[in-house]
């Protein structure tokens, strides 16, 4: 007598494909995808930077730029965790990829409308169009990455899930790498113009890629019986909040982006104090090497039992790392340094997936990642907004002058660009203490008890974590 195969235990899981080895087959061809249309928003956001900072030698403007695009991504988060929860995932990408694509064709227009004069003077109004244009495709690609999240809770076993993860680290490292020296060689030897042209023809293949990419999803499910109306807040703080400490852990990595903002507008100012625009893109093109590592650790070996704490730890490495790998003006401390920083990094951010994806319920994933960005990426431009202007009229000119290095050169040492060290060791140090603190901390013990109760089924029910017992009730468009 033959058993009947297992009954899916909502409706919601009726309604996907079972994980398995043809979802993982599909996956793998989501992430190449992806990865492609990563490299190529990555290789023109990279380029706009250099391009900038080469012509106007400005660390206020380059910091506007970082923390306009970190600004842009915590207003759209939200908005754009709903649209993944209302969609299916392949017509999520597409949209993305096209919306893209039209930016960087606005862009390329400009570009052959204007002198390169004009575009160059920011303290004109056609600078900020012209790098605003170009920050919104790159903004855009960010709704791919949300939707790429919840794909791995639809393609990949339970069991899997974090190796998954560190699987798109690396393969984020690879596209970084990629980036980072085609960005450099790219703006030295053939300027703006044709790396816009490249963008295009990059984001237009990767679109028509993406067409015949198959993501078995056979419709869309929706919580609370009904699709969700608008693109605010609700739905989005219920899921956070019912699972204990996971609020907190959205906060810590808040603020953990608020000392990212400061390494955001001022890391590529440094390397260009070092190293030529050339050289430097091919330093980051090498160092990225360590968020293919990175990422092939997690795949290999996982994130242990509690990435909560996991987590926590990679943020005490990184906050040491911040306190030293500037502390003199060596290229290779600083090479080194960025080696063993990439390295960390997919490794942190495969730990949050993980968490995210095993305590929240599929059903309302792309909300809370969405709020995650928003919230998460609010903080960064705070601080890049902050941190431009202090560092170029207080921090360069204070660790240029005699006052500063006779009460500091014991420390940083002498060089160009003590005052952008003095802004990494004050922001590290902030962090080693904010970390060590949340070790202790009632959050993190609730979160990892939570993480630890939760079924590692494609749909954890609110019960299961803790919640209110708020009842399931799924639709489908």
């Amino acid at each position: 007598m033959s058993q009947s195969s297992p009954q899916p235990s909502t409706h919601a899981e009726a309604l996907q494909a079972p994980p398995g080895p043809r979802t993982i087959r599909a996956f793998y061809q989501v992430l190449a995808n992806t990865a492609v249309a990563n490299v190529t928003s990555s290789y023109l956001w990279w380029a706009l930077t250099f391009w900038a900072y080469l012509e106007t030698r400005s660390v206020l403007a380059t910091a506007i730029i970082g923390g306009s695009y970190m600004l842009l991504v915590a207003v759209f988060g939200v908005v754009f965790g709903v649209i993944v929860d209302r969609m299916k995932k392949k017509a999520v990408m597409v949209l993305s990829s096209v919306v893209t694509l039209s930016t960087y064709l606005l862009a390329g227009a400009m570009y052959l409308s204007f002198p390169e004069s004009v575009l160059i003077d920011w303290g004109g109004p056609w600078f900020w169009v012209f790098a605003g244009v170009i920050l919104i495709g790159g903004v855009v690609e960010n709704l791919r990455n949300i939707a790429l999240s919840t794909t791995v809770t639809l393609l990949v076993p339970s069991e899997r899930r974090d190796r998954a993860n560190g699987l798109v680290g690396a393969v984020q490292g690879i596209a970084f790498m990629v980036t980072s020296v085609f960005s450099g060689l790219s703006i030295g030897l053939l300027g703006m113009g044709w790396t816009i042209v490249i963008a295009i023809i990059a984001t237009g293949l990767a679109l028509v890629h993406l067409l015949v990419v198959p993501i078995p999803e056979r419709g869309v499910v929706h919580v609370e019986g009904e699709v969700p109306k608008g693109f605010g807040f609700r739905g989005v703080i219920p899921a956070v909040v019912v699972v204990p400490g996971l609020l907190a852990l959205i906060l810590f990595s808040t603020f953990n982006n608020l000392v990212g903002g400061v390494f955001m507008a001022l890391m590529d100012p440094y390397g260009l104090t070092l190293f030529s625009v050339e050289v430097w893109g091919i330093v980051l093109g090498i160092t990225s090497f360590g968020f293919i590592l990175g990422g092939a650790l997690v795949a290999k070996f996982g994130l242990g039992r509690n990435p909560v704490r996991t987590m926590l730890l990679v943020n005490v490495g990184i906050a040491v790392l911040g306190m030293t790998f500037a502390i003199r003006e060596w290229w290779w401390l600083y090479g080194v340094g960025i080696l063993v920083f990439m390295c960390l990094m997919p490794i942190a951010e495969a730990a949050e997936q993980t968490i995210v994806q095993r305590v929240v319920p599929f059903e309302k994933q792309g909300r809370v990642f969405g709020f995650a960005a928003s919230v998460e990426s609010a903080a960064a431009p705070v601080s890049a907004f902050l941190i431009g202007p202090l560092a170029q009229f207080w921090l360069i000119p204070f660790m240029n002058s005699q006052e500063g290095q006779d009460s500091l050169g014991w420390l940083l040492g002498a060089g160009e660009a003590r005052g952008i060290a003095l802004a990494f060791v004050g922001a590290s140090l902030v962090l080693l203490i904010v970390v060590l603190l949340a070790f202790g901390s009632k959050p993190y013990r609730a979160l990892s008890a939570a993480y630890a109760a939760a079924p590692p089924s494609l749909h954890s029910t609110d019960e299961a974590i803790g919640g209110a017992g708020e009842d399931l009730r799924s639709s489908v468009r």
